[in-house]
């Protein structure tokens, strides 16, 4: 028998009707894919085509039960099983240690490494299973809602809520990297005697493999096959005001002389949503925003970009609403009525995934939003976020959503990165609230979502930014104070917000945002119940001592403008993320691994948030391999130690690299 051919430096196997090939794809990389009906469906659904200069792959059949591909360090060892010619895959690192190896048959068990279950339409629901190495640390996989960074032992929902974020990439401790190259909503389970993935609805396996000596090594080859983001303008890199919501001309323009006229640098203020009519509008309320163009002008005199809110909803009563469902510009519902979220009417999404929608959508936003001076949009809602999260309910232009629906919020930043560069518009970058594999591609800058006020909720997006950056989206934000329950006159949320503002201000963005209590209805002439409004969050909105606390902070966030302007060129060069655990600059260093509560804010600067309630000192563990500088004292400190700092309400524990960014010393 012939199980294994090889063609053109790919690698194939045949048997039983499943055909799976085995290609070099980047450097120190490969990709493999299987399918049941002898074809395996061609695409790639976020991987790019690899640099034609990453070597040449060398593909070896040893005999008719064992075959081998090699591509720079990596290795996939083959091995046709004798109870029922299964195959298992084993891949290895340049030095033969094994990195990832499927399970075997089990002899009579006849497990299945690869386990496709027919569904109709000639599609399958997919398994494919690992063995686990009880060792093994996991990083990555996006954004998920817990205060857990080292991911062994966690089950992960493979799709989108609002705050959740489902991106299938991790980097492992063994020194691999692993992109589950499927858009299909699923599962992973990171067991302690496997790993699986589920793929709900597909038509072929696929994922892509690479071997790194280092973290920063895995993601720069990562970031090869799935691109790297622009890079951030310079009205990205300072300060963000926002609140819910802004929700008229005359309150954006007071916020915005406030600023000027106290002398706080502001980069960026943003309207939110609902200062539309209808949701699918996407326009300007006239009784609200009278002449927006005269607005938006008298902002930029200030030196301000006005970003603006996007929902992807298209309401009933909205004035698009027949015109898209007429042309199949919205997602489909395949069961009960079409109403996928109810909030101020009931609500359709339109279909991002369509290059149609994304087309009309974006004509309707360039009429009244860029061509009034817009140049950054906030795009909400995007996973999106659905009333009922039975996937199986709803059919993309792409496909079925539990086939193809984690692609959704990708093709929504697409939708404005490509209209904004049509316009000719080169420096991008556009707030949204998910992502999958590729969005930082077009422009993204993802937000964690609606999450609470509180310090467990903090300590959660320490977890969640770091994961993200290794997954390949270094423009990464939170709303600072949380979203919900931020009630301005409480004394403990004054010190939450403190503590979340010190946070934000190492964050690749720096933005205020929340629902701050108590609110304000709004009602307009016709005597209609609009979305109400917040409590003020200025930063001159929470009294005297958190205002110099607040604007001490905006101005070290501008002392470093330069040095993250050059943490920005690294990522749109080379992916590498802004905020970086501590095992990604020291790898050596075993106790780095488990750090969930302190960061890397690039190379030179290690911050440790206070991120519990009251507190006035923390523990920091200084890595080994370099000393440090403590930025409030100036005091030495070597690596490989932890220590008990101080710091009161004004200051964050921050420690530089050998001394590096020394302008900073004194300043925090």
């Amino acid at each position: 028998m012939e199980f294994f051919s090889v063609e053109n430096e790919k690698l194939y196997f045949r048997n039983d009707g499943e055909l799976l090939r085995i290609m070099p794809w980047g450097r120190n990389s490969l990709r493999v894919e299987s399918s049941l009906v002898d074809a395996i469906p061609e695409g790639e659904i976020a991987l790019l085509e690899p640099d034609a200069e990453t070597g040449r792959a060398q593909a070896e059949i040893r005999d008719e039960r064992h075959a081998s591909i090699q591509n720079g360090n990596i290795t996939a060892e083959l091995f046709v099983q004798e109870w029922g010619n299964g195959l298992q895959i084993t891949f290895k690192n340049q030095k033969g240690e094994v990195l990832l190896r499927e399970i075997s048959n089990g002899g009579a068990l006849t497990r299945r490494a690869r386990k496709f279950r027919s569904l109709p339409g000639g599609n399958y629901h997919l398994t494919v299973t690992f063995e686990s190495e009880p060792s093994e640390k996991i990083y990555g996989m996006g954004q998920y809602q817990q205060e857990i960074l080292d991911l062994k032992g966690c089950n992960l929902e493979l799709a989108h809520r609002n705050s959740q974020a489902s991106i299938p990439f991790y980097v492992s401790s063994l020194g691999y990297g692993f992109l589950w190259h499927n858009a299909a909503v699923g599962e992973v389970h990171f067991g302690k005697n496997t790993t699986e993935w589920t793929a709900n609805s597909t038509k072929k396996l696929d994922y892509w493999i690479t071997a790194g000596d280092t973290p920063d090594q895995i993601e720069k080859q990562y970031a090869s096959v799935t691109g790297t983001a622009p890079m951030m303008p310079e009205y990205g890199l300072g300060f963000w005001q926002c609140k819910l919501r802004y929700y008229n001309q005359d309150e954006v323009l007071e916020v915005a002389r406030g600023y000027k006229e106290r002398g706080i640098p502001l980069d960026v203020l943003v309207i939110d949503y609902y200062h539309w009519p209808r949701c699918g509008d996407w326009r300007f309320d006239e009784e609200y925003f009278p002449d927006p163009k005269a607005m938006v002008d008298k902002l930029h005199e200030m030196g301000i970009e006005t970003m603006v809110s996007i929902w992807p909803q298209v309401e009933w009563r909205s004035e698009n609403f027949e015109e898209m469902r007429q042309q199949g510009l919205l997602v489909k519902q395949t069961a009960g009525v079409d109403v996928q979220m109810i909030f101020h009417g009931n609500n359709v999404f339109m279909d991002a995934t369509n290059p149609r929608t994304r087309a009309y959508v974006w004509e309707k936003c360039k009429k009244n939003y860029a061509d009034l001076g817009i140049r950054t949009f906030w795009l909400d809602e995007a996973e999106p976020e659905y009333n009922n999260y039975d996937y199986e309910l709803y059919q993309y232009h792409a496909g079925p959503v539990s086939q193809i629906g984690n692609i959704y919020p990708r093709e929504y930043s697409r939708l404005f990165y490509e209209g904004q560069k049509e316009m000719g518009q080169e420096d991008i970058v556009n707030l949204v609230r998910c992502a999958w594999v590729g969005s930082q591609r077009y422009g993204a800058l993802v937000w964690s979502g609606d999450i609470w006020s509180s310090y467990e909720d903090f300590r959660k997006q320490i977890c969640a930014g770091l994961h993200m950056g290794l997954c390949g989206i270094p423009w990464w934000t939170t709303d600072i104070g949380g979203f919900h329950g931020g009630d301005v006159n409480s004394e403990d949320f004054r010190e939450l917000l403190i503590r979340w503002f010190q946070f934000g201000t190492f964050c690749p963005v720096m933005r205020l945002h929340g629902l701050r209590m108590p609110g304000k209805d709004i009602i307009n002439r016709a005597g209609e119940v609009r979305e109400w409004t917040g409590a003020d969050n200025e930063v001159w909105s929470y009294g005297e001592d958190n205002y110099r606390i607040m604007v001490k902070f905006i101005r070290i966030r501008e002392k470093m403008r330069d040095y993250i302007r050059s943490l920005m060129k690294k990522a749109h060069e080379d992916g590498t993320p802004v905020m970086r655990t501590l095992f990604y600059e020291f790898p050596q260093d075993k106790a780095a691994w488990d750090i969930t509560d302190e960061y890397m804010f690039g190379g030179d600067i290690l911050v440790a948030p206070v991120c519990h309630e009251h507190a006035v000192s923390r523990e920091v563990y200084l890595p080994a391999g370099a000393s440090w500088i403590h930025a409030g004292t100036g005091d030495a400190y070597e690596g490989g130690t932890s220590c008990q700092i101080e710091a009161a309400i004004d200051t964050i524990p921050v420690f530089l690299r050998e001394g590096a960014q020394g302008y900073l010393v004194g300043e925090i």
